[in-house]
């Protein structure tokens, strides 16, 4: 099951490359609702650990475990941490990112997007 949710995982990232590439715009509004309401914020922060859970457990099957590892590891740590922040404080944040992540960035940084996606799901097959 771990595999699954980790190549999905993978398919998501590969698919907000492509978001980010085809229509920056629509990607910069969805970041600006990142923790807008306690509903989105938690939901948000919980479906992050479901990907960061798998990468653990299933790591020592994978190509490069330990990277596997450590990856899920921040995952999960930072995923806890902002159950902690407040939420006022993560959408802040991701408004101002939004801001600095003008449509001509999201565009030219989507490639790492399309790697790093490409990679998870390489790296767990």
């Amino acid at each position: 099951m771990a595999k699954y949710v980790i190549i999905l995982f993978g398919i998501f990232i590969i698919f907000t490359g492509f978001l980010m590439l085809l229509k920056p715009e629509k990607a910069r509004k969805i970041l600006r609702k990142a923790a807008s309401t306690n509903f989105i914020n938690y939901t948000e922060i919980t479906i992050r650990l479901i990907p960061a859970t798998a990468l653990i457990l299933y790591s020592d099957l994978c190509k490069f475990p330990e990277a596997f590892k450590l990856f899920g590891w921040f995952m999960l740590a930072t995923s806890l941490i902002l159950y902690i922040v407040p939420r006022k404080l993560h959408h802040n944040y991701s408004m101002k990112s939004a801001d600095i992540l003008k449509p001509i960035y999201l565009r030219l940084i989507s490639p790492f997007a399309f790697l790093l996606g490409g990679l998870i799901i390489y790296n767990t097959l």
